[in-house]
């Protein structure tokens, strides 16, 4: 189980550093040194009588008249690095984060250099922002500021977050090596071990923090997360009780305690828990899953059956609990029921093992609202840039910026950009992924049905796998009227796009194969069950096509979700 800092736990982080006292914290801003690190224009004596003023007031509790005042001294004089600062650090009092981010902000814009500015701005852009934007502050504050265990404790938080796990614990080995005797970052770095799959180095620090300080917040949920990670459930389970005990409202740890009792076949135990957390939670996927298989277990196949299916009209792609299903329905006696749950467990299931994995589309897609907004802007240079800042050290190409921003300009509906860096990109790479792909989907949106088979046939020369060709050389087919090609071709893609699955359920049934044309309708519906219109077209494609009771059971669905 990875587990992100959760908000509350951010926030005792957020406390420890940045909500220092206002005495202590805006004091330093004003002693002579510090104020010898600001730029050369000096503030006039008047101006930082009126700083230490607010800061008066500030010391007393005023928050309100201090942020007047620093606001009015600001309008005077805004190039007044102190006051900038100040002014953030009031407004954080306040609770007013977003407001003081923008203090901070353009505290930086003054003193790009500034250690407490940069730290500030890359903590506030990782709390509201995502981790892409905080990188740059944060990594530039611990190469300014070395010794500030807490500037590397939050990169490494920004780091996990995007799962660059290997950048995040060596940022948090930075953060222990300069807080040897602080059991919390112990803890922090015990959990990371644990996620990046370091179980047993991870359990080390975790078990040790926990001896020094037991009343670390959360440490015996750590310890049976730890513990389930590593197939340890008798562990899982006790630390998990250890947690409960600790506080009983935690349905988090509840939930691990109930899934610890189900892996140690305790049926009886786990449906108790799982009906507390459920009692809280009432669509937790999760819990609905493990509760129907305990039911299972215990040969309660009709309320196991009841609940399974409840699971699947909260989360239709929950396939595991097809095979359940197939399980208890022929426990029931239903053979038919039971054998058609398990083809569709089979089929979704293949889909999902033969679906080539996609990690540069999820890398990518941290940096693809940023890059489009960018391009909107006329910045392609600079959206260009951020691609390969995002990708330095990684295996990527010379064309692949240019595919990236080809597909960017695809979404954005400018084709012609598109089709100018797909082509830049084929210059420069001629055999760089995916390009020849987007250009063929170029041409499909065209109506161009040979150009965009001339397209994708060229990309699977360079990659015969390619699942988005092959599965768009099926659309091509279909548009043709050449069923049994396109089923052929979108079927072998074990593609999972809606649009696509349609496609392929109308191609069956244009070749009279109404089995396979329902059970794509079926899993058409699990993954598109959101796209209404979508679903309006299937449900009359099977009304149309004589599968009147399951268009009238998906139609059921759909008006329960």
């Amino acid at each position: 189980m990875d587990r992100l800092v959760l908000p509350a736990e951010k926030c005792n982080r957020f406390v420890r550093f940045t909500c220092w006292t206002a005495a202590a914290s805006i004091a330093l801003l004003l002693t002579p040194a510090y104020l010898a690190q600001q730029p050369p224009k000096r503030a006039d004596a008047t101006a930082m009588a009126e700083v230490q003023q607010a800061l008066g007031l500030a010391q007393q509790g005023d928050l309100n008249g201090a942020l007047t005042l620093t606001s009015r001294l600001l309008e005077k004089s805004p190039g007044l690095l102190p006051a900038w600062k100040m002014q953030g650090m009031i407004l954080e009092s306040a609770g007013r984060n977003d407001d003081a981010s923008k203090s901070f902000e353009q505290g930086l814009r003054l003193s790009p250099n500034d250690p407490f500015l940069l730290f500030k701005v890359g903590m506030h852009r990782f709390e509201s922002s995502g981790s892409d934007k905080a990188f740059a502050p944060l990594e530039r504050h611990t190469r300014l500021f070395p010794r500030d265990g807490d500037g590397f404790y939050y990169l490494a938080q920004a780091y996990r977050s995007t799962r660059q796990l290997d950048l995040a614990i060596k940022a948090m080995q930075e953060c222990v090596r300069l807080n040897p005797n602080d059991p919390s970052i112990w803890q922090k770095y015990g959990d990371m071990l644990s996620s990046a799959g370091d179980r047993g180095k991870g359990i080390e620090w975790l078990l040790k923090a926990q001896k020094a300080d037991p009343s670390l917040d959360r440490v015996a949920f750590d310890l049976a997360a730890a513990y389930m990670d590593n197939m340890d459930y008798q562990n899982a389970a006790a630390y998990a009780r250890q947690a409960v005990t600790a506080d009983a409202r935690d349905v988090d740890a509840r939930a691990l305690l109930a899934t610890a009792e189900a892996k140690l076949a305790e049926w009886n135990d786990a449906v108790v828990d799982f009906d507390r957390v459920l009692s809280s939670r009432s669509n937790d996927v999760p819990s609905l899953l493990e509760l129907g298989h305990c039911k299972l277990e215990l040969k309660e196949y009709q309320e196991a059956i009841d609940i399974l299916n409840r699971l699947l009209r909260v989360d239709p792609t929950a396939f595991q609990a097809h095979l359940y299903l197939s399980r208890a329905y022929l426990g029931l006696g239903n053979t038919e029921e039971g054998q058609h749950q398990a083809e569709l467990h089979h089929r979704t299931m293949e889909k999902l093992s033969f679906f080539r994995s996609v990690e540069g589309d999820e890398r990518e897609s941290h940096i693809a609202a940023q890059a489009s907004q960018l391009l909107g802007q006329h910045k392609e240079a600079e959206a260009l840039e951020l691609y390969r800042n995002h990708f330095k050290g990684s295996a990527t190409s010379l064309g692949d910026p240019f595919v990236f921003i080809g597909k960017l300009y695809f979404s954005m509906d400018k084709p012609d950009d598109s089709l100018r860096c797909l082509k830049h990109a084929l210059e420069i790479q001629p055999k760089v992924r995916g390009a020849r792909t987007w250009m063929g989907m170029l041409a499909l949106d065209r109506k161009d049905y040979e150009a965009a088979e001339r397209e994708f046939n060229s990309e699977l020369v360079n990659d015969p796998n390619d699942q988005r060709a092959i599965a768009e050389l099926g659309e091509v087919r279909y548009w043709q009227g050449r069923w049994a090609d396109a089923a052929e071709q979108i079927e072998r893609s074990k593609t999972i796009e809606p649009e696509l699955l349609f496609m392929l359920c109308d191609s069956y049934f244009h070749i009279g194969d109404a089995k396979n044309a329902s059970l794509t309708a079926e899993i058409l519906a699990a993954y598109g069950g959101q796209n209404g219109p979508l679903m309006q077209q299937l449900i009359a494609l099977l009304n149309r096509n004589g599968q009147e009771a399951l268009a009238e059971r998906l139609s059921a669905d759909l008006a329960q979700r």
